[in-house]
């Protein structure tokens, strides 16, 4: 045993040396710092599930008023409005198919106080742009909604039907041109989709990529393209107003309340969803993913959530867990496959 020798003084006047055993003063400086270590880390992880519903961010991959922006937007107003998080904000990062947000995304370990807005879009862009980081790089959380692409034509044109479209379109597959979205978007997907259906090489088509479904149908209207692939809820007041023709819709089944036949009751197999989801930061805790999968889940139950699905003509498709992993790695086989088929 060491030990150590204490000199007491009382009034200014040296008492007798004391021997006290060094190791009992080493041991209790040891225990008052575990302590302390101990309860800095249970503060910290408490702090971090709390900023599930304190502080939430919400970041949308793509600029202010685009289809991202619209879906996280409404996901703000929905919690606001239930009293659901403390605060909640939304940000934009745009770029490359929305890579450039997963790629910030993906530096932002174990922030349980952010999440990021994902969907086909970004599939296409992962596979497009080559990018560095894909789904395997952070937490896919759930996918939430849905929305499907509807086929329009002038509404002057002869054409009634998808089938009266392809039989025209194959007498001149570059002289039909078609417009949408950017190159390999959802939009350009369904036209590789038809393409297939119809035998044509889809290299060998015609699209003009167009920054929405307003320019799109400007583009039918002045004769710049014959045919459109654009989101329904994009087009839907032009659809109602009799100014554009709206020939299919490529959903699974028709759009509630919209008489527009699918492609797929029309005898062809393309059902193509415009899908959308939210993922967590790589590295958050399996209880934290709980907790924000929770407020997920207490969000799209709110009124205000069931009325934007409405508004927005959106789908519910909530899909987790192992049905969200398989979804994932279907949906990126068929966006590769028709990638390819446009040289993309």
């Amino acid at each position: 045993m060491i030990y150590a020798t204490f000199t007491f003084e009382q009034n200014g006047n040296p008492m007798k040396q004391r021997k006290r055993p060094v190791g009992l003063l080493v041991f209790a400086v040891i225990t008052a710092v575990v302590l302390v270590v101990a309860m800095t880390v249970s503060i910290q992880r408490a702090s971090a599930s709390d900023n599930v519903r304190a502080n939430l961010t919400l970041i949308a991959p793509a600029g202010a008023g685009g289809g991202w922006d619209g879906f996280v937007r409404e996901q703000q107003q929905a919690m606001r409005q239930a009293g659901l998080v403390g605060n909640v904000q939304v940000v934009n990062i745009p770029g490359a198919g929305g890579t450039i947000g997963l790629g910030r995304f993906s530096t932002m370990h174990e922030r349980s106080d952010t999440l990021l807005a994902t969907g086909s879009a970004m599939t296409g862009g992962i596979l497009i742009n080559n990018s560095p980081v894909g789904y395997d790089d952070v937490v896919p959380l759930a996918k939430i909604a849905e929305d499907y692409d509807v086929v329009i034509v002038p509404a002057d044109s002869p054409l009634e039907t998808i089938d009266d479209l392809l039989n025209e379109w194959k007498e001149d597959p570059k002289g039909h041109p078609w417009t949408g979205g950017s190159a390999g978007s959802m939009d350009h997907l369904v036209v590789a989709n038809l393409a297939q259906e119809a035998g044509l090489d889809g290299k060998e088509t015609t699209f003009i990529p167009k920054s929405g479904g307003g320019e799109a149908i400007a583009a039918l209207l002045n004769g710049t393209a014959d045919y459109a692939a654009t989101g329904y809820n994009e087009v839907a007041d032009q659809v109602e107003a009799g100014r554009v023709k709206a020939l299919g819709v490529t959903g699974p089944e028709r759009i509630e309340g919209v008489d527009i036949p699918t492609i797929k009751e029309q005898g062809h197999d393309v059902v193509l969803a415009n899908w959308r989801g939210m993922l967590a930061a790589p590295g958050v805790s399996e209880e934290v993913a709980q907790q924000q999968l929770e407020l997920l889940k207490e969000m799209r139950d709110t009124p205000e959530w069931q009325d934007a699905l409405k508004r927005n003509a959106w789908a519910d498709a909530w899909e987790t867990g192992d049905d969200l992993a398989k979804f994932l790695e279907e949906d990126q086989k068929k966006t590769a496959e028709l990638l390819k088929e446009l040289g993309l």
